[in-house]
């Protein structure tokens, strides 16, 4: 059963999954309900757009989120990325990038405890879906330059983490 909008606004919690699609509906993000269980919206990122995916395991009360910045790994790639990978998880407090061995395809996981009630804020909802998003758009730079600009793993880490001092 679908909880409606009106339900949420009387609810501070919800179930997580419908938590997140009145955070995707409220951003103005497109998603869809994959199963009762997960969902899966287009976030856009400062360097890319991003497939944001929760997944509600119920028996255990977590909710594992995903985010996937569209990466595939090339074979001739690989070991420079899973270095540069190691390297990047040193720097997470939260979650932690890895690679989908079916496609190599790179994401961020991480997971979230609710404890036995099994509901999510939607506080907790946007911190995390900004974390993730926060965390691809940090590091997406090094994963570029491995893939595109053939730097070392830690050239490139050191390249992605120059902060600019200002806007232009």
């Amino acid at each position: 059963m679908r909880t409606s909008q009106n339900d949420m606004e009387r609810d501070e919690d919800a179930a997580p999954v419908e938590m997140l699609a009145s955070l995707f509906e409220a951003r103005g993000w497109e998603y869809e309900f994959v199963g009762d269980d997960e969902i899966t919206g287009e976030v856009q990122g400062s360097w890319a757009s991003y497939q944001v995916r929760g997944i509600w395991r119920r028996e255990d009360h977590v909710l594992q989120l995903l985010c996937l910045p569209d990466i595939r790994i090339p074979d001739e790639k690989r070991a420079p990325m899973f270095e540069v990978l190691a390297l990047v998880n040193e720097q997470m407090w939260l979650g932690h990038f890895d690679v989908w061995s079916n496609g190599m395809v790179l994401l961020y996981r991480h997971a979230l405890m609710l404890g036995d009630e099994g509901l999510l804020s939607l506080a907790q909802a946007q911190a995390a879906v900004e974390a993730a998003v926060d965390e691809c758009d940090r590091f997406y730079p090094a994963f570029q330059f491995i893939l595109w600009g053939d730097k070392s793993p830690a050239e490139a880490l050191a390249s992605a983490m120059v902060d600019a001092a200002g806007e232009a």
